[in-house]
């Protein structure tokens, strides 16, 4: 009996000791979590109910050359109300004038907003929607409406603001201003000018608090922010929206006009390399058009005869061949292996110059020029091209830019008929940029400018960064060579393929290109016509390069038909509509406009934001976007530039104060 009892208490001691350590193991538990780890659970616990979110900032605005907006951002205010915070003497006493306001501001009944509000409290909702997408002035309006001009806390007013980008001229030239977008890994969508330039217009976001409230929603908690967002910079872009407007609606014209596929146009000023337009439209499933993709930096493919400028540098540069060199065309059709180069004109051109195979363009006469002078040395012919810098890209701000290809001999895809046929632009790749700044060159009798898109990065009164002119190469070719084939290129216009856009006011020098699309394959034939030049002949200012894809074959598909009236009509709008003269002269001068807009009128209002700015002379959409961000209601009578405003400057504002502003 002894032995059991004994067995017993052993048993029971063991229990005791059991539970003794394990009282201790929670005790030493409880204060780890209290005294060593209770930072990092309370934190847990607060960020449950309380989070710090984001602000983004106003990104900064983009503006062309000579002070017009291409984007700009547009706060937008969100009004949501607490309907549980509110006391019921105050919900008494606000409620009808609040509703009545609420009814004269949105057009909506009293009894809709009475229902709306009332049931929001009755179902304890702390999160309710009664407004999005405010403006400044209407914000600040109904910030003052009964009720919710007592605040978050007394009167359950939530505002929650977003900034929007608007681009004031719409579509025109939209794949070039593009975007600058983040997920929510954080990682960046950049396009175009947004996402090149996004360092300078991002500005740095701001922080503010939030408490989730019921249906994981998140409520901001007080009215202020506790970290306020900064602005971007502003970014000057080389865009000139009157040459910008006029490239896209000569291209739209002709794209519709032949039902093609998709083109592209760059203006480009000659001695800067500023690049004034670029419109990339392409088809839509219903046929329409829009700015689907950058053709002109991104799309690299065989340009065809336009490329034939290129052999001419080449030839005429090493010099295998002169401008009067005579080749025979033979009957239009000259065999190499088992492949035949064509001409587009039945039975050839007979015996011709090489000035004058250039002329009407002659793909046998390139073809057989570059096979019997470089076929027992190709090297030397890739290596002339490669020395121009026709294999390397740009280096381009905006991202994308196509690979230039350019076949070297010893390559898996070098063979027997490669180098005839890059003779006439078959077998190499460039994007119309590319073949762009190589024609710029040669009207700049031989130096090669980087195409720039941007002119300088501002803040409200200062210069952050100045972009220059940036020379790639100083000498493509001599200018001996340059000089003679800018002669060529004035005669494509004067008397050979592309004679149909010649004019009497002024000489265009440039050349046709008209190359397959998809040769070698079993469908309806394709084809990329194109047109590269400059102007005026004699003195250029600009340089430009049109090219329409796939245009339907039963109205047209040669680069003189299709590509070159493209470059007339915007090298007839830019010289007849565009003082010439007057560019010429301003292009090393800041423009007095922009200026006047940075360094006066927003150093002003960025220093003295109760003081009235003289608002004459600017573009509405700016003065508008100023004027609100001061706290002002704007009236705006008419379209285009202030010609008037009914306060005067220099007067001293109050916010929520109206301007009516006459437009000229």
């Amino acid at each position: 009996m002894a032995i059991k009892e004994k067995n017993i208490l052993n048993r029971l001691y063991f229990i005791a000791a059991v539970m003794l350590v394990f009282a201790i193991v929670v005790v030493a538990k409880l204060i780890n979590i209290q005294f060593v780890e209770g930072d990092q659970y309370r934190q847990k616990a607060q960020e449950r109910v309380f989070r710090t979110f984001d602000i983004p900032a106003n990104r900064g605005n983009l503006y062309d050359s000579k002070g017009n907006l291409l984007a700009t951002s547009v706060t937008k205010y969100d009004i949501r109300f607490d309907a549980v915070t509110v006391t019921d003497k105050d919900f008494r006493d606000h409620i009808k004038p609040l509703c009545e306001a609420l009814s004269q501001e949105f057009g909506k009944p009293v009894s809709y907003y009475d229902k709306l509000i009332r049931t929001a409290r009755g179902n304890k909702n702390r999160y309710l929607l009664i407004r999005r997408n405010l403006g400044y002035s209407q914000y600040m309006r109904v910030k003052e409406f009964p009720l919710f001009e007592l605040g978050a806390n007394r009167g359950g007013f939530i505002v929650e603001q977003r900034t929007v980008r608007e681009h004031p001229i719409g579509k025109i030239a939209e794949r070039t201003v593009g975007y600058e977008r983040r997920d929510e890994n954080g990682y960046y969508t950049r396009v175009g000018l947004e996402g090149a330039y996004g360092p300078f217009l991002r500005g740095k976001e701001g922080k503010r608090k939030k408490q989730k409230i019921a249906k994981n929603q998140w409520k901001p908690i007080g009215d202020a922010n506790e970290v306020e967002p900064q602005d971007g910079f502003d970014v000057i872009s080389t865009i000139d929206v009157n040459i910008q407007d006029i490239a896209h609606h000569a291209l739209l014209a002709q794209l519709e006009k032949y039902e093609a596929e998709h083109g592209t146009v760059v203006v480009m000023e000659m001695k800067t390399g500023e690049i004034k337009a670029i419109s990339n439209l392409g088809r839509t499933q219903k046929r329409k058009y829009y700015e689907k993709l950058n053709y002109a930096v991104g799309e690299s493919h065989e340009p065809g005869s336009t490329f034939k400028l290129m052999t001419m540098v080449a030839a005429l540069e090493d010099r295998v061949i002169d401008s009067s060199y005579v080749v025979d065309t033979e009957n239009g059709r000259v065999k190499f292996y088992d492949r035949v180069v064509k001409d587009s004109r039945w039975g050839g051109y007979g015996k011709i110059s090489a000035a004058k195979a250039f002329e009407l363009s002659s793909n046998t006469a390139f073809a057989k020029i570059v096979n019997e002078k470089y076929k027992d040395n190709p090297r030397k012919f890739v290596d002339r091209l490669i020395n121009m810098g026709l294999a390397e890209t740009l280096g381009l701000s905006i991202k994308g830019e196509g690979v230039p290809k350019i076949p070297y001999p010893g390559d898996d895809d070098w063979y027997g008929t490669t180098l005839p046929w890059m003779a006439h632009g078959y077998g190499v790749s460039l994007t119309p940029l590319q073949t762009l700044a190589f024609y710029n060159a040669i009207a700049n009798d031989g130096e090669m400018v980087k195409p720039r898109f941007i002119k300088e990065v501002k803040t409200w009164d200062k210069t952050r960064e100045r972009f220059e002119k940036e020379i790639l190469n100083p000498t493509i070719c001599s200018k001996e060579t340059a000089k003679i084939v800018q002669e060529m290129m004035k005669n494509v216009v004067k008397r050979g393929t592309a004679g149909n856009i010649r004019t009497d006011n002024f000489e265009i020098a440039g050349k046709t290109g008209t190359c397959w699309g998809n040769y070698g394959k079993d469908k309806e034939r394709e084809y990329i016509s194109s047109f590269a030049g400059y102007f005026p002949a004699d003195q250029p200012v600009y340089s430009s390069i049109v090219v329409i894809h796939n245009p339907d074959t039963k109205k047209g598909y040669y680069g003189s038909e299709v590509a070159a009236p493209v470059f007339k009509t915007i090298a007839t709008k830019i010289y007849n509509d565009i003082p010439v003269i007057d560019e010429v002269s301003k292009v090393t001068v800041e423009s007095k406009f922009v200026k006047k807009s940075y360094d006066n009128y927003y150093q002003k209002v960025q220093k003295y934001k109760t003081i009235m700015p003289d608002v004459t002379g600017m573009p509405a959409m700016d003065v508008i976007s100023l004027l609100e961000n001061m706290g002002l209601n704007v009236k705006v009578k008419g379209s285009g530039s202030v010609k008037k405003q009914s306060v005067a400057p220099g007067t001293k504002v109050k916010k929520n104060q109206t301007i009516s502003l006459e437009l000229s």
